[in-house]
């Protein structure tokens, strides 16, 4: 794969960016890179833990694109005009996007495991990840998450792992079409709702990757989904869904505050499971995930066995700290069905649930204007507040046709208590001052790493309150 070449990295310390220069510097290619976080000084512990690995960082100014020989990685976002796209052309450097590296990779292992879906994507690889690991599989994993069970003081940010050459599991993404480029051996799919694009198009990316895999573990208690695996082979389709028929089903669900309990019902067999991370959700993520494992030839009781032992990922529903009575969760919600799923799962336990969302990007508010309303609507009980702050915005061009203000003014028109507070640190310090013992907060978006400091912030703000 690495054919001699050094790899360049635009945006190294981006959630999709950063597992895979990890992976092919634990392969032993030279890998370098540079990022506008970087250059801003924003979360240096990542820059230091890619420079622990061998990683070399450059300024985001061509600095360190400096001959033809090296391939330069890049997301499709990333502008033309951004110096070291400029200087990548001018040497004619390979270029190649984050997905078709993946792709490549992926592609080439003698078992891929490819986790597709609107939510839960990044959790169902985790579990994936851990459930092959601890059972001595040593496999090769791509996240967009880091994942709890292995960060350690020396590698806080392990999104991805690198094993031997066996086994391949990464998330795929719809959200910019890429996931046409993966032919998984194993697929995933969890669930198919509105996000990045529209259902139609949705229907037919999600559609033709289950009917290339050999086997396809289909969530047919997700309506969308169900009605795709009504086209694939049966006889190479797994199926599974919470409290409902499916070849594994989960049955009995016990919620806890941080965990819930299940029975996982076969045709063959029932077996107690506590999964150590909390909610509905996750008891469909944990049951993809012990599909797409059993299609590798593992037993289901053994990797039911382990998957008890997830531990979870960051910045899903991760609870950050506590002070005066307060509890302060850090989560990655950001479309209507991860959102109201946290929701759900806050609201099945007592306490008022004073919500942050962060919107991430002003394309996909204008996408999701109505589905976010209604979600917000159905999910916020009377008493809680939610707070919105202006969308993430990281440069570039954008157009502003809909804007948090016009998703506050919708939501409040129905009836529930929203704000917009344009400044987020403002917006967070209106939260802190509103809360009560009892009160849970939870700081929800994406495509910003920042939020979970400022979940931080929060609880420190909460313990300095008299």
């Amino acid at each position: 794969m690495h054919n001699g070449k050094s790899h360049f990295f635009v945006g190294v310390g981006g959630s999709g960016m950063m597992p895979l220069a990890m992976i092919l510097a634990g392969q032993g290619a030279k890998v370098s890179g540079s990022d506008r976080s970087l250059d801003s000084g924003r979360l240096p512990t990542k820059f230091d833990a890619l420079k622990a690995l061998g990683i070399g960082l450059f300024p985001q100014d061509g600095s360190g694109i400096t001959s033809p020989d090296q391939t330069v990685i890049a997301s499709a976002a990333v502008e033309a005009t951004v110096p070291d796209m400029v200087r990548a052309a001018e040497l004619g450097c390979a270029r190649l996007t984050r997905a078709e590296l993946n792709a490549w990779l992926f592609n080439a292992a003698q078992i891929s495991i490819g986790i597709a879906g609107t939510s839960g994507k990044s959790t169902v690889t985790g579990m994936i990840a851990w459930i092959l690991h601890s059972l001595g599989r040593d496999p090769t994993v791509m996240n967009g998450a880091v994942m709890k069970n292995f960060a350690t003081p020396d590698a806080p940010f392990a999104s991805a792992l690198v094993g031997g050459n066996g086994i391949y599991v990464s998330e795929v993404d719809e959200s910019d079409g890429s996931i046409a480029l993966y032919s998984p051996h194993i697929a995933v799919l969890n669930n198919v709702s509105l996000d990045h694009k529209s259902l139609e198009e949705l229907r037919q990316l999600f559609g033709d990757f289950a009917a290339k895999a050999r086997t396809t573990v289909v969530n047919v208690g997700d309506a969308e989904s169900a009605a795709l695996a009504m086209a694939l082979d049966r006889s190479r389709t797994t199926t599974f869904a919470v409290e409902a028929d499916a070849d594994l089903s989960a049955r009995n669900l016990k919620p806890e505050a941080f965990a819930c309990r299940f029975d996982l019902v076969t045709s063959d067999v029932t077996l107690p499971v506590r999964l150590a991370v909390p909610g509905r959700h996750n008891v469909a993520n944990a049951l993809a995930a012990l599909g797409a494992v059993a299609a590798t030839g593992i037993p289901l009781a053994d990797a039911a066995r382990a998957v008890e032992g997830f531990t979870g990922l960051r910045r899903r529903f991760e609870l950050v700290g506590e002070a005066n009575g307060v509890a302060v969760i850090d989560d990655f919600g950001h479309n209507p069905d991860k959102i109201g799923a946290t929701l759900d799962t806050l609201h099945a336990f007592p306490g008022r649930v004073l919500a942050l969302f962060q919107p991430h990007g002003y394309g996909p508010l204008k996408v999701m204007r109505r589905e976010l309303v209604e979600m917000f609507v159905e999910k916020l009980a009377p008493d809680d507040l939610l707070v919105l702050p202006d969308p993430v915005y990281q440069g570039g061009t954008v157009s502003r046709d809909v804007t948090s203000a016009d998703i506050v003014a919708d939501i409040a028109a129905s009836g529930r208590a929203a704000r917009h507070i344009p400044d987020r640190a403002a917006a967070a310090a209106h939260l802190v001052a509103q809360a009560r013992p009892g009160d849970r907060i939870v700081i929800m978006g994406a495509r910003d790493d920042t939020l979970s400091l400022l979940a931080t912030q929060m609880v420190d703000d909460l313990a300095a309150r008299d």
